[in-house]
């Protein structure tokens, strides 16, 4: 796997990376033993960039974490986040962006994950409530004190990725970006991080899996999946999306490759960083191989004819991001 740099300030990572959060909730049945052998095999082909949060589980994944790759430490970038307020139990209580709930969540998370130092820190979600001042700030102290070597937002609006930078200088942006999800190029975010110098880290690169060509109908989801709540996987918007990933599938079977491959190959395409979620070696392998696959011009112009803003149905979220 070849490497990037991620944004302008030092931090280098695998051009694509492992999103860990299926592996501990939301996304049907679970089995540790084949997650702790998926991030393993992650490392052992080069995907060193593993992405998870505190709200996994919550804990549960930067505990997975902990306990599958805690003798590797020097061999991956840790990427976790904060932002809604959990006691140590679990108990949720909403967005907390302060800087009390930040130096308390920072010091869980290196318990949890085992971990001296956190390689990029991401602000999960704004607080509406505090100013993003007060969270970057807190973020920024533990720079100072060694607890975190770079830090991040996701999900945030222009402003107030311009305004977090002004106080700390912002190596990633993470948001949700793929040939279903693009409001990114048009809601002014990516402009503005690639401005500033910062990267940009994709989740749900293949639109919750809906590009993998897997999901054909809603019983494909598991019982307690997720998804089953979210408008772009009703019945009715999954008949209208598949018209979609037939398209992406004619497009890439004339390459040779999978749907999925040629989504990843897209977005790498378009400089960012791309963190699918799997649970198991097999898929983790065969996405890794989009990282040599190289688009023509031709090819991405197919694409985009394919697959244009907004030509998903239904919305991502069951409810507006905040």
């Amino acid at each position: 796997m070849k490497t990037v740099k991620l944004g302008s300030q030092g931090l280098t990572v695998s051009a694509e990376g492992l999103g860990a959060m299926g592996m501990s909730v939301w996304y049907g049945p679970r089995d540790e033993q084949e997650a702790i052998a998926t991030l393993n095999r992650a490392v052992d082909i080069g995907v060193t960039h593993i992405d998870t949060a505190e709200a996994y589980g919550p804990f549960e994944n930067e505990k997975l974490i902990g306990r599958a790759l805690g003798t590797r430490r020097d061999e991956i970038t840790i990427a976790t986040k904060f932002a809604t307020e959990f006691d140590d139990d679990g108990t949720p209580h909403g967005h907390n962006g302060s800087a009390a709930y930040a130096h308390r969540a920072v010091d869980r998370s290196l318990r949890h994950l085992g971990m001296d130092v956190i390689d990029l820190y991401y602000l999960h979600r704004v607080d509406p409530n505090v100013p993003i001042e007060e969270s970057i700030g807190a973020m920024s102290e533990m720079v100072r004190a060694g607890k975190v070597r770079y830090i991040g937002v996701s999900e945030a609006s222009p402003d107030l990725i311009r305004r977090a930078h002004a106080v700390h200088p912002l190596t990633a942006l993470q948001s949700e970006y793929s040939l279903f999800t693009r409001d990114v190029e048009h809601n002014g975010v990516l402009a503005t991080v690639r401005e500033l110098g910062i990267g940009f880290v994709a989740f749900s690169p293949l639109g919750r899996g809906f590009l993998s060509g897997k999901i054909r109908r809603r019983d494909d989801l598991a019982p307690d999946d997720a998804r089953r709540g979210l408008p772009r996987f009703t019945e009715e918007n999954i008949a209208a999306n598949l018209a979609v990933v037939h398209k992406v599938t004619e497009l890439a079977e004339a390459k040779g490759i999978t749907p999925t491959q040629l989504t990843l190959a897209w977005l790498l395409a378009q400089r960012v960083v791309p963190i699918p979620g799997t649970k198991r070696r097999t898929y983790l392998e065969h996405n890794a191989e989009a990282a040599d696959m190289e688009l023509t011009d031709g090819d991405l112009a197919a694409i985009e004819a394919a697959a244009p803003h907004g030509v998903a149905a239904g919305e991502r979220d069951a409810a507006p991001r905040t």
